[in-house]
C-alpha cells in the first residue's frame, strides 16, 4: 500500500500526495522544470543538487529508465553517475512503462538511490505558486517526522558534484582542460565528437601551469559566487589568450572573474523550451536551460559584452570578451534531452583552439 506525504512549502501551503520512491523526509529548494520528456537526464543533472524538481507535464514514468550502459567510460544514458535531486514533485505516475531501452521504473530508480518520490499533487497549483512568489524553501514529510527547512544555497554544492580526481577522455590532438562544476556528461559526448582529448579537473585545481589549448568551465548547481576557488583560477586564465567556454555555471563564473556581478532570479529557468536570441538581430534559438542565477549585465567590464539575451525576461544567457577567444553561454548546447539548436557552439570553440595552435 502506497504512504501518504506531505509537501510543506515555507510560506505554510501544503499538499498531501502519495510515496512511489524512497520513503524519507527531505528538504530543498522547490523548483519547477517545464520540459515534457528526458526525465532521465534531468534527475541525474547535478545542476538540481539539493533541489525538489516538479515536472510541470502531468504524466511522469510511463518510459521508464534505462540501463547502465557506457562507452567510452561515459554513461550512455545518464548525465551523471547517480540521481542528483532531493526529491521528485509530480501530478501523475506511470507504474507501467514501454521503451526499448528501459530496464526498471522510475520508483525503482528512486527507491535505488533513496530519492523520495510523490504523486498526486496538484502540481499546476504549485506552479503557479511558485511563479507568484518564487523559488521557495520546501520539505517532504512522512508520518509524524518533522524535519528543517534547508536553504542549498547557502553551501558550496560544486564542491559535492564535482569529480573527486582527475580523469582523462580521448586522444585527439587539441588538449581540453574541462573543470567540472558539476558537469553534464553530454558534454563530455559532444565535444568527443571533435579532433580533441580531455583532461577533467576538480571545481578547485589550480590550472594555472597546465599544458592545454582551450579552459572549459561546466555546468552546476547552486550560487556561483560559492565558487572562489574556481573564480580565482578563470581569473588567472583571463591573463593568457588560449580559448575559453563556458556552460550555464560556468556563464556566471566566467563573469564573476572578469569582475561583474550575479544575482538570484526569482524563479530561475528550468526546460527545454527556453528560447534565446542574439541581440541586434532576429536569430534566435530553442534551447535547454536549468539555472537560478544570471549576470547582472550593468556589472560587466567594458571588454564584455552579451552574446545572447532570453526572449521571455530579457535576462542574460551568455557573454564574450571583445577582442580574445572567450566566451560561454547560460544555456545548455549540449542539451541533453534535446533540443540541439546550439550544438555548433562546441564547434566554434574548438574552431577557436585551432586557430589559437597556428599562432
Amino acid at each position: 500500500m502506497e504512504r501518504e506525504a506531505v509537501l510543506i512549502l515555507e510560506d505554510g501551503t501544503r499538499y498531501v500526495g502519495r510515496s512511489f520512491g524512497y520513503e524519507k523526509s527531505v528538504s530543498g529548494e522547490l523548483v519547477f522544470y517545464t520540459a515534457m520528456t528526458g526525465y532521465p537526464e534531468s534527475l541525474s543533472d547535478p545542476s538540481y543538487k539539493g533541489q525538489i524538481l516538479v515536472p510541470t507535464f502531468p504524466l511522469i514514468g510511463n518510459y521508464g529508465v534505462p540501463g547502465d550502459e557506457t562507452v567510452n567510460g561515459i554513461s550512455k544514458f545518464y548525465e551523471s553517475d547517480r540521481i542528483q535531486c532531493s526529491a521528485l514533485v509530480i501530478a501523475q505516475y506511470s507504474a507501467e512503462y514501454s521503451h526499448w531501452d528501459s530496464e526498471k521504473s522510475l520508483g525503482e530508480w528512486l527507491k535505488k538511490w533513496e530519492v523520495p518520490g510523490i504523486y498526486g499533487i496538484d502540481t499546476r497549483a504549485l506552479t503557479k505558486r511558485l511563479r507568484e512568489k518564487g523559488a521557495m524553501l520546501g520539505k517532504i514529510v512522512f508520518g509524524d517526522e518533522d524535519i528543517p527547512f534547508y536553504d542549498p544555497n547557502k553551501d558550496n554544492l560544486v564542491s559535492q558534484v564535482s569529480c573527486p580526481e582527475i580523469k582523462h577522455y580521448g586522444n585527439g590532438k587539441y588538449k581540453v582542460l574541462m573543470v567540472d562544476c558539476g558537469m553534464k556528461n553530454n558534454i563530455l559526448r559532444c565535444l568527443l565528437d571533435y579532433n580533441v582529448q580531455i583532461k577533467r579537473v576538480p571545481w578547485n585545481y589550480d590550472f594555472s601551469k597546465e599544458d592545454y589549448d582551450g579552459l572549459f568551465i561546466s555546468n552546476g548547481p547552486g550560487d556561483p559566487a560559492m565558487c572562489t576557488e574556481t573564480i580565482a583560477n578563470i581569473r588567472k586564465a583571463l591573463s593568457d589568450n588560449r580559448p575559453i567556454m563556458g556552460i550555464c555555471l560556468g556563464n556566471q563564473l566566467l563573469a564573476l572573474a572578469a569582475g561583474a556581478k550575479t544575482y538570484k532570479l526569482k524563479y530561475g529557468h528550468r526546460g527545454h523550451n527556453q528560447t534565446v536570441r542574439i541581440p541586434g538581430t532576429h536569430k534566435c534559438f530553442v534551447t535547454s536551460q536549468n539555472h537560478g542565477f544570471a549576470i547582472d549585465d550593468s556589472t560587466l567590464p567594458a571588454d564584455w559584452e552579451r552574446m545572447f539575451e532570453n526572449l521571455n525576461d530579457g535576462t542574460n544567457e551568455g557573454i564574450k570578451h571583445k577582442t580574445k577567444p572567450f566566451f560561454s553561454t547560460q544555456f545548455h548546447p549540449e542539451a541533453s534531452s534535446g533540443p540541439t539548436d546550439t550544438g555548433n557552439l562546441f564547434g566554434m570553440f574548438v574552431e577557436n583552439m585551432i586557430q589559437y595552435s597556428k599562432k
